[in-house]
């Protein structure tokens, strides 16, 4: 007899922005599959099982959790922020998609979250108060050409731009190409918002023009979000500046 699996995200950081929905979803579940850190986040009782794997082993991770599934178990499949967006819920339906015939028998439940740039965007006002796209810059599985074609034609097309994956040990120079880019494209005011670790205790958040923006404000941990020409900085007051998207554009009816 199948089990079931749960995909569920631990959201951006902060233990408050886990959802309802998640929480269920761990007390029903009797072995977890994830990422070590995002386990960490998880406060699990003496019946229930870790099992830790490297970041970069999605698939491994959702064939073994669907493997025990399919035996009758209680899985849950652990994320950061939203399980849906770049992150292992893809990574468990590619899995069913190419697996044996009994991974598709597992009821399958995907419970969405609060993703970083949602977390980051509600720290300076409302930058994605208009249309938006998100954009990885990890070339581990998209070919780099792809990721600055998009960019161009996203900062074209006037979207507010959400960068995940920005920079790493592994991947040092993709920001700066990035950045590099979108100044051919964008006004050099624009602004440019580096969220690190929202919601955790070492978080930072940087508010910079396009013209002054920097790798080196940026790390794994940061979401990044561009904003379009149309994003306006409200300053003064004696509080940290406002940023947002206005609802409309010249031309539009109100």
């Amino acid at each position: 007899m199948s089990g079931i699996l749960f995909v569920i995200g631990t959201g951006p950081g902060n233990p408050e922005q886990m959802t309802p929905e998640a929480h269920s979803a761990i007390s029903a579940s009797t072995d977890f599959f994830g990422y070590g850190p995002y386990l960490d986040r998880l406060h699990l009782g003496a019946h229930q099982l870790r099992h830790a794997s490297d970041n970069r082993e999605e698939l491994e991770r959702a064939g073994a959790a669907l493997t025990m599934a399919a035996g009758g178990r209680k899985v849950c499949v652990v994320s950061g922020g939203d399980p849906g967006v770049f992150a292992m819920a893809a990574a468990v339906c590619e899995a069913i998609d190419t697996g044996p015939a009994e991974w598709r028998s597992v009821e399958l439940v995907v419970v969405p979250g609060i993703t970083a740039m949602l977390a980051v965007a509600a720290r300076v006002g409302a930058p994605l108060g208009h249309d938006f796209c998100a954009i990885s810059l990890s070339d581990n599985l998209k070919p780099w050409d792809i990721i600055e074609k998009r960019l161009a034609l996203a900062a074209k097309a006037g979207f507010v731009i959400a960068l995940y994956n920005p920079i790493s040990k592994a991947r040092p120079w993709q920001l700066g190409k990035a950045l590099e880019l979108l100044r051919t494209q964008l006004p050099l005011q624009t602004p440019v918002i580096f969220g690190r670790a929202v919601g955790r205790p070492d978080e930072q958040i940087a508010v910079k023009p396009l013209g002054d923006a920097r790798a080196d404000l940026a790390d794994m941990a940061t979401c990044i979000i561009v904003g379009s020409p149309e994003t306006r900085i409200i300053s003064g007051g004696g509080k940290p500046a406002i940023v947002y998207t206005p609802r409309s554009i010249a031309g539009g009816k109100r």
